[in-house]
């Protein structure tokens, strides 16, 4: 899947969609076109070899209609790499392979979703500071008020300094009061101020974080960490902040620096919801692919049973000899798919009582068109007799579904009639 960019802090990003239409995968039509050039590449590939079917191996090809049978219902098995000589024989005879549907499905929405700028506010946003990390004290010590009276005065010359625009010794006198009372919230929010005079947020965000964890009702480190994170283009979680910071205790110095930061938290805001509009249409547009691109399968695997001879027969009402194992395995599964009751009589030339009850086989095949009846001689097909444990004829499986629902051994007419009856009206 395609993993969208995630934007930036700065300068953000939105996302807009990509002029293209976006395609599921090729038409049902379009794969069993394809699939008619591979069989006639086929033949013509026999015919000019002087191969013919009455010199081949019966066996062989058997399994090379099923395989054929198997690319009808799913042409993608072309694209299987162990299929790369035979892919590359086919397109050297002229046929066309379909393209598969899931590389299809992929390239469409590759790059569906793609950047482009939008306009921020970012004249005050510095580059951030990379100092290494100030000192913050030990919590654990026991403050003593000698500590706090000598931590309230190196606060003072911290503030006469700030007045004198001394910045740098301000910092020093302030991590001394700091260093004295290394749990006073008000301390390491009056440094983080300073560090917002020096352009260093970072810093800033270190001591506010700080300020915040001693009392999580400072107003003014979230203050001060909102508007380091502004410096920085961080602009949601500057508003976030900011708003905190109001509701606990406004002041205008807040209201002015929010001002700047809210439009462009909107518009953040906005490319977020874009972002979550074009991603949901996305998962939307490629669920109703995938449901489109089953359902052509399932429709490709009903025609190509019907282009194979299998639901023509049933349709029609005739009984389908079946002369191997694999044959009635891909009989079954056309029965599956079409989900249709399938018949299987079992019977032998020498047995009377099979040719007393064929002709009422024949006439209830007549008789059920949407019923698979399939006639199996054991002797011709004795792999099939074997699997399914026939010890005498005539024998009449009921399968649905693969699997056997009911039978009727013997030449039992009323019988039969009756099963076939009870189960091809509850199809």
């Amino acid at each position: 899947m395609i993993q969208p960019s995630k934007c930036p802090t700065s300068p953000i990003r939105c996302l807009k969609r990509r002029r293209s239409i976006v395609k599921c995968v090729r038409t049902e039509s379009d794969s069993r076109s394809s699939l008619y050039k591979l069989e006639s590449a086929f033949e013509n590939s026999k015919s000019s070899s002087g191969v013919t079917e009455k010199n081949m191996d019966a066996a062989k090809v058997a399994k090379l209609n099923e395989f054929i049978t198997k690319l009808k219902s799913n042409p993608s098995i072309l694209h299987n790499p162990s299929l790369a000589f035979f892919k590359s024989y086919l397109q050297s005879l002229g046929a066309r392979i379909p393209v598969d549907p899931k590389m299809e499905t992929k390239e469409e929405f590759d790059d569906d979703i793609v950047e482009s700028d939008i306009e921020l506010d970012d004249a005050d946003v510095v580059e951030p500071d990379n100092d290494s990390t100030q000192q913050m004290g030990d919590p654990s010590v026991e403050v003593t008020e000698e500590m706090q009276d000598a931590a309230q005065l190196a606060k003072l010359r911290a503030m006469d300094a700030v007045s004198e625009g001394k910045l740098d010794e301000a910092i020093d006198h302030i991590t001394e009061a700091i260093m004295l009372n290394p749990t006073s919230a008000i301390l390491k929010a009056s440094r983080a101020s300073i560090f917002v005079k020096l352009n260093k947020p970072n810093a800033a965000i270190r001591d506010a974080n700080a300020a915040i964890e001693i009392n999580p009702d400072s107003a003014k480190g979230y203050k001060i960490r909102g508007t380091a994170k502004a410096m920085l283009g961080h602009w949601e979680e500057a508003a976030s902040d900011l708003h905190i910071a109001s509701k606990l205790d406004y002041d205008e110095e807040i209201g002015l620096v929010l001002k700047k930061v809210e439009p462009n938290a909107r518009k953040i805001e906005e490319h977020h919801k874009k972002y979550q509009r074009l991603q949901k249409e996305r998962e939307m547009k490629m669920a109703e692919c995938e449901r489109k691109r089953q359902a052509e399968a399932r429709e490709r695997e009903a025609l190509s049973a019907l282009k194979d001879g299998m639901v023509l027969k049933l349709v029609t009402g005739q009984v389908i000899a079946i002369h191997a194992a694999s044959e009635l395995e891909t009989k079954l599964n056309a029965a599956s798919k079409t989900l249709r009751l399938a018949i299987l009589y079992f019977t032998a030339t020498w047995c009377g009582p099979c040719r007393m009850i064929s002709p009422i086989y024949t006439s209830l095949a007549e008789k059920y068109p949407k019923v698979v009846f399939t006639k199996i001689d054991i002797d011709a097909a004795r792999d099939v007799a074997a699997s399914w444990n026939i010890s005498s004829v005539p024998a009449f499986f009921f399968v649905r579904n693969g699997k056997e629902i009911d039978k009727v051994v013997g030449a039992d007419k009323a019988a039969l009639e009756k099963k076939v009856a009870q189960y091809a009206g509850s199809a």
